[in-house]
């Protein structure tokens, strides 16, 4: 048996309608809303009486998608450091290609992104990193033209 392909990211947020508007005007597409409860949900998580409100987006490709979840009950829990640095065990990170990293830094700026560091080169490619809604780290990568 093996993989079939990698289905979604997952990332719990307190700001839905934020989250989906940075990740939309990163370039993603809003692919669906839905309310995840009942019976399903809990068995899928763990969780009694799991109630979220999730979104779906995908990359304009199709191949990769990250579901947000604002969670209703039980309520999200905050692990302590909220932004917390790369270098944290279990940090996870998500990373885009994009075709101008510097226009999208600035397009994603008004929707909360804040530049990790510094623009960096590395064989030919160009990338960075920002910490985008909820303290999400979101990679960027520039490949050569």
């Amino acid at each position: 048996m093996a993989i079939l392909r990698m289905h979604n990211v997952g990332v719990v947020v307190e700001d839905l309608d934020a989250a989906i508007a940075f990740f939309v005007e990163l370039g993603m597409e809003l692919e669906a809303t839905m309310e995840a409860r009942g019976t399903f949900a809990d068995r899928a998580t763990g969780l009694d009486g799991v109630h979220c409100d999730t979104a779906m987006l995908r990359t304009p490709d199709g191949h990769s998608r990250i579901e947000l979840a604002k969670c209703r009950s039980p309520e999200a829990i905050t692990p302590g450091v909220r932004n917390q640095p790369h270098n944290v065990l279990g940090t996870h990170r998500v990373m885009f290609a994009v075709d101008d990293i510097r226009d999208t830094v600035a397009r994603l700026r008004p929707h909360g992104a804040e530049l990790i560091g510094e623009f960096a080169e590395f064989e030919k490619n160009v990338l960075c990193s920002l910490r985008g809604p909820e303290g999400i780290i979101v990679g960027l990568i520039e490949p050569p033209r």
